[in-house]
């Protein structure tokens, strides 16, 4: 079972984490998933994805102030670097983690 606690650690604790938010109920979710896990698995080794069902863990969602689905948070260093919601696409989300990932690996 996900804790905000839990996810807290795994921030903290490794480099590169995205919480991938979704629900059973969004189609857009279920299109964008596998797709973004195998690019983020393609372009960078070190990355923690963790998926949260927001129509089950409710609190981990507000406690991270999500409000629509699909949204995806990235973390580097335990900080929020990206976070976008809704209309994204896979390419755009790598884009924007790929120059300070390589940085911080290198």
């Amino acid at each position: 079972m996900q804790t905000i606690e839990n996810i807290n650690n795994v921030i903290k604790d490794d480099m590169a984490v995205m919480l991938y938010f979704s629900a059973p109920t969004c189609n857009v979710c279920h299109a964008l998933k596998p797709k973004l896990v195998e690019a983020i698995d393609e372009n960078f080794k070190e990355f923690k994805i963790i998926s949260i069902d927001t129509s089950v863990d409710q609190e981990i969602a507000a406690n991270f102030s999500v409000f629509a689905i699909p949204t995806v948070l990235v973390f580097l260093d335990g900080r929020e670097f990206l976070r976008k919601s809704r209309h994204m696409s896979v390419n755009e989300v790598i884009g924007e983690i790929k120059r300070p990932y390589e940085i911080m690996t290198s």
